[in-house]
């Protein structure tokens, strides 16, 4: 029995798995209110029972994939802890940033009507704009307190803001504007340099010939 056990809890576990790779990448082609459990469980190729063995309900496998989306972000906005933070931290946790929500881009254009049907991530996620706020904060405050960025302590919290806003809705913004579905959501360098463009003004010339030197060695 008990070897049968241990036969059967990987193929769950494979099962389980190719359920939340087949819904990522459904929800980020179609959308995610475009998309059912019958979809899903036929593009996995099992059937809906087999389905709802493993979820309850469409809102469970969004849960899940929310929790691997928010330990991505989690993992960008850590900073350094034996040392300040300089340029090169901001640029990584931009690149980081936008290549999470890149992939996982159906949370940010599906944003509103995912949050207002479920709660737990609606919290979840305001959870995680308070995280973005005070790590965002203390990199910027380490910058102005080298000398890099010249803000006063007032202006930093809209600043914040106004990144933080622009790195939310930036994929919904994107499909607007680009006119294409998915857009350019799948490029990083496209939204961090609109973040970039907010921090220009309290940039010295040395820090944004450094900025533009990262963008090209990224590929721009």
């Amino acid at each position: 029995m008990q070897s049968l056990r241990a036969t059967r809890r990987p193929a769950a576990t494979r099962t389980r798995e190719r359920i939340l790779d087949a819904s990522l990448a459904m929800f980020n082609a179609f959308g995610e209110p475009n998309v059912s459990t019958n979809h899903i469980a036929d593009e996995t190729g099992i059937s809906p029972g087999n389905l709802y063995y493993h979820f309850r309900s469409k809102d469970d496998i969004v849960e899940q994939l929310f929790a691997s989306y928010e330990a991505r972000i989690d993992e960008a906005l850590l900073l350094p802890t034996t040392r300040a933070p300089n340029l090169e931290d901001l640029w990584l946790q931009l690149h980081l940033l936008f290549e999470a929500i890149g992939s996982y881009r159906f949370l940010h254009r599906d944003l509103v009507d995912i949050l207002t049907r479920n709660r737990r991530v609606r919290i979840r996620f305001a959870r995680i704009l308070d995280r973005a706020s005070i790590s965002a904060t203390s990199l910027l405050r380490a910058l102005v307190e080298t000398g890099v960025l010249h803000a006063r302590e007032e202006d930093l919290p809209p600043l914040v803001e106004n990144a933080i806003a622009l790195v939310t809705f930036w994929v919904g913004y994107d499909t607007v504007r680009s006119g294409h579905f998915n857009g350019h959501a799948n490029d990083p360098l496209l939204g961090m340099r609109r973040v970039i463009a907010l921090l220009a003004p309290f940039l010295d010339a040395t820090a944004r010939a450094h900025f533009e030197r990262l963008a090209a060695a990224y590929g721009a």
